[in-house]
C-alpha cells in the first residue's frame, strides 16, 4: 500500500525585531527604525563626542514625542548639571520631571572608595533604578557611563561578567535602554555585550585646523536588523542631534520634466526655449572674473521672482559683498532676503571638514526646503580634502538634492592655462548641464564669452555667445567670427560697424535703382497712355468711316426698293384701261 505524505505543519511567521524610534534625526534611518525594543544598547566614544547628549535626547525625544517616561541615571554629573547643560538645545527637563515624564537620579561613585573584597554586587544599583523605573512606568533607560560605575574594577574578568548581569538585569526589566562607555581612542573595542554596539568618533580634521573636528558616529552591530556600516558626520545645535546617512543614496532620485528659468532669457533660448529641468544639478565653471557669481545670483533671484526660496552657500564672499557687488549689474537680492525668500550660509571651507559641511548643507536645506541651492564656489573645497574626497562629498549632494528634487547650482574656479573641458575636481559628469565661461584676448583686451558644453535630455545651442555684464543685468550677445577666429568687444563692435556701413551703402544703393526703375516706369507708362489715345482715336475715326459706310448703304438700299415699286405700278396701269 502506498504511504500518504503527511503534509508538514505551516511554519509560524517570522515576527520582525520590533524597533524603539529614538526620535534623532538621521539615527532612526540609519539603524532601520530605531534601537530595539527591550533590549540595551551600547555607545561608545571618546570624550567629547556627544555619548551624554544622545543619551538624553533619547529619553527626551521619547517622552516629549512618543509619550514614553524615561529615567537617565548619571554617574557623573548631577541632575541640575545635566538640566543646565540641555537647556541650550530647548529641553526643559525640570518640566519632565514635573509632568513625571522624566526622572534623573544622579549616583555618586568615589573610585577611592571603591575596593575589590570579594563578588562585585549590583544589587543596590538594581534596586535603585528598579525604583525609578516603577516611580514613572518608564519604557526608556539611558545609564551614563559604565566607565564612571565599574571604574574601580581592575579585574577584567570581573568587569565583563558585571556587565553581562547588568545587560540581562535589562532585558528583563523589558526597557529600552542605552548605556554609554569609553571608547579607547581612534579605533576603541568596547565591551562586546549588548544587542546594538555604536561608536562615536572625531575624524581628523581639515589641515591647519588644529582641534577642530566633529564627531563621526557609526553602527559596529546591530543584532536581528540591517544597519548602515559606514560612519556618518552628525551635528549638535540648537535643536540637538541631526545625523546625516550619507552613503545611503541612491540612483533611483526622480526625473522631473517640468522646466526653471535660468534668469537670463538669452541662455533659456540656448537650453530648448525653457530653461534647465527642476531638480537637474548645473555647473557653472571658468577662470577668475568670468562670472560664475553672477550667474548663480541671477538664477537665485529667477527662483525668487517665481515665488521659491533659494538658499545660497558662499564659500568666497560674505553675503553683503554679494549683495552689493550684484548692484552693479543691476540685481537687488536684498528685498528677497527680507522677505525670506533668499538666504545666505557663508563661511570659509577651513572653518569645518568636509563631512560638517555636508551635514550643515543637510541641516540647513531640511529647515529653510528652498527649491533652489547654490554653492559658490566648489572648487574652495579642496582646501580641507583631497580632490577625491571633495568628489564624494560633491555626489552625495547632488545625490540628496536631487532626491529632493531641489535644483542645484555649482560654480567651479579653473585655473588659467588648463583645457577648458576640465575641472580640477572632475565632477563635470556628475552634473546635468555644464556652461564654461571664459575670456578671449583680442586687440588689447579681454572679453568674456559663454560655451554651452552639454544639457542632458534637452535640444540645445552649441554656438558661442560673449557673455556681457551690464548695468542693466547680463546679456548674451552673439559673436561675429573674423579671419582670425571668433571676434569679441571692441573687435566685434568694429566688425558691426563694418558690416552695419556695408548695409548701408547696400541699401542706398538699391533705393537708386529703384527710383531709376520707378522714372522708367512713369516714362513708359506715359507713352503708352500716348499710345492709346492716339490708338483710341484712330478708332473713333475707324468707327465713324464705318457707320457713314453702313448709312449710305442704307440709304441706296432703300432707294432701289423705292425704285421698283414705282416700276411695278407703271406696268398696271395699261389694265384698268380695258
Amino acid at each position: 500500500m502506498a504511504k500518504t505524505k503527511q503534509k508538514a505543519a505551516p511554519k509560524p511567521p517570522l515576527e520582525p525585531l520590533l524597533k524603539c524610534p529614538t526620535g534623532i534625526k538621521g539615527l532612526d534611518e540609519i539603524t532601520g527604525g530605531g534601537l530595539p525594543v527591550g533590549r540595551p544598547t551600547l555607545v561608545c566614544g571618546t570624550a567629547g563626542c556627544g555619548k551624554t547628549i544622545l543619551g538624553m535626547e533619547f529619553v527626551v525625544r521619547g517622552a516629549m514625542q512618543f509619550d514614553e517616561p524615561g529615567v537617565f541615571m548619571s554617574f557623573e554629573e548631577s541632575g541640575k548639571e545635566l538640566a543646565k547643560n540641555v537647556a541650550s538645545l530647548g529641553f526643559d527637563l525640570n518640566d519632565l520631571a514635573d509632568r513625571k515624564k522624566l526622572l534623573i537620579d544622579h549616583v555618586h561613585i568615589e573610585r577611592a572608595e571603591i575596593q575589590e573584597t570579594g563578588e562585585y554586587d549590583l544589587e543596590g544599583l538594581f534596586i535603585r533604578l528598579g525604583y525609578a523605573i516603577d516611580a514613572i512606568g518608564a519604557q526608556r533607560v539611558v545609564l551614563d557611563t559604565v566607565e564612571a560605575l565599574f571604574g574601580g574594577l581592575p579585574n577584567e574578568g570581573i568587569l565583563r561578567a558585571e556587565l553581562r548581569r547588568l545587560f540581562r538585569w535589562l532585558k528583563d526589566r523589558g526597557v529600552t535602554a542605552v548605556v554609554t562607555g569609553e571608547g579607547g581612542g581612534e579605533n576603541p573595542d568596547p565591551p562586546r555585550h549588548g544587542g546594538v554596539r555604536g561608536r562615536l568618533r572625531h575624524p581628523p580634521g581639515p589641515p591647519g585646523a588644529g582641534a577642530d573636528r566633529h564627531p563621526a558616529p557609526g553602527v559596529v552591530k546591530y543584532r536581528g536588523s540591517l544597519h548602515g556600516i559606514d560612519e556618518y558626520p552628525f551635528l549638535i545645535d540648537v535643536k540637538g542631534i541631526s545625523i546625516l546617512p550619507i552613503t545611503a543614496m541612491g540612483l533611483d532620485h526622480p526625473a522631473s520634466t517640468a522646466r526653471v528659468s535660468t534668469g537670463i532669457a538669452r541662455l533659456d533660448n540656448m537650453l530648448g526655449g525653457q530653461g534647465v529641468y527642476r531638480g537637474s544639478s548645473l555647473l557653472v565653471s571658468g577662470t577668475a572674473g568670468t562670472g560664475k557669481t553672477s550667474m548663480a545670483a541671477f538664477f537665485a533671484d529667477a527662483a525668487c521672482r517665481r515665488g521659491e526660496r533659494a538658499l545660497y552657500f558662499a564659500f568666497e564672499e560674505a553675503p553683503k559683498q554679494i549683495m552689493r557687488n550684484m548692484r552693479s549689474i543691476g540685481l537687488d537680492l536684498e528685498p528677497w532676503v527680507e522677505r525670506g525668500l533668499l538666504r545666505f550660509h557663508a563661511a570659509r571651507p577651513t572653518l569645518y571638514g568636509l563631512e560638517m559641511h555636508l551635514t550643515i548643507i543637510h541641516k540647513l536645506v531640511n529647515e529653510f526646503q528652498p527649491q533652489v541651492v547654490a554653492l559658490d564656489p566648489i572648487s574652495n573645497l579642496t582646501s580641507v580634502g583631497t580632490s577625491l574626497e571633495v568628489k564624494s562629498t560633491l555626489n552625495r549632494i547632488i545625490d540628496y538634492l536631487k532626491m529632493q528634487q531641489i535644483t542645484g547650482i555649482f560654480t567651479n574656479l579653473t585655473m588659467g592655462g588648463e583645457s577648458l573641458e576640465h575641472t580640477d575636481l572632475g565632477v563635470s559628469s556628475l552634473m546635468d548641464t555644464w556652461i564654461l565661461l571664459n575670456c578671449l584676448e583680442l586687440g588689447g583686451e579681454r572679453n568674456r564669452v559663454l560655451y554651452l558644453l552639454k544639457s542632458r535630455g534637452m535640444a540645445h545651442s552649441n554656438q558661442v555667445r560673449e557673455f556681457l555684464l551690464t548695468d542693466q543685468g547680463v546679456d548674451l550677445v552673439d559673436v561675429y567670427l573674423g579671419p582670425g577666429g571668433v571676434l569679441t568687444g571692441a573687435a566685434r563692435a568694429s566688425q558691426e560697424a563694418r558690416e552695419k556701413a556695408e548695409t548701408l551703402v547696400r541699401r542706398q544703393e538699391i533705393e537708386r535703382r529703384q527710383r531709376q526703375i520707378e522714372r522708367k516706369r512713369s516714362v513708359l507708362a506715359g507713352q503708352i497712355e500716348a499710345l492709346k489715345a492716339a490708338f483710341a482715336a484712330e478708332e473713333d475715326e475707324l468707327q465713324k468711316i464705318l457707320a457713314q459706310d453702313k448709312l449710305v448703304e442704307e440709304v441706296m438700299t432703300g432707294g432701289r426698293a423705292e425704285m421698283g415699286r414705282l416700276r411695278g405700278e407703271d406696268k398696271a396701269a395699261p389694265g384698268k384701261g380695258k
